[in-house]
């Protein structure tokens, strides 16, 4: 039987507690404004782990980064079709 000091099982319930809050907002968030979040936040909170165990912060920098690319890609893609007479219906006049 392995002995737990309370201060880290503390820290368990916390981390715990944190997860399902962000789990908790994640779900509720509206899809358009969620675009490239969870890609993200996986990434994020991953390499926030690894890199001293900072993994929620990481998964929110990630979710943040990851929806200004997907929204960065959506603007440019907007663009290029704006740009192409063929989006517009103008190609046979």
């Amino acid at each position: 039987m392995a002995f737990v000091t309370r201060s880290a099982a503390s820290m368990g319930w916390k981390l715990a507690a944190a997860g399902m809050a962000l789990g908790g907002l994640l779900a509720f968030a509206p899809a358009a404004q969620a675009k490239g979040c969870i890609k993200g936040a996986a990434v994020g909170g991953v390499a926030g782990h690894v890199a001293g165990k900072h993994g929620v912060l990481g998964a929110a920098a990630g979710c943040a980064i990851g929806h200004h690319e997907a929204a960065k890609k959506e603007k440019a893609q907007q663009q290029a079709a704006a740009a192409t007479p063929a989006a517009s219906g103008e190609a046979g006049k």
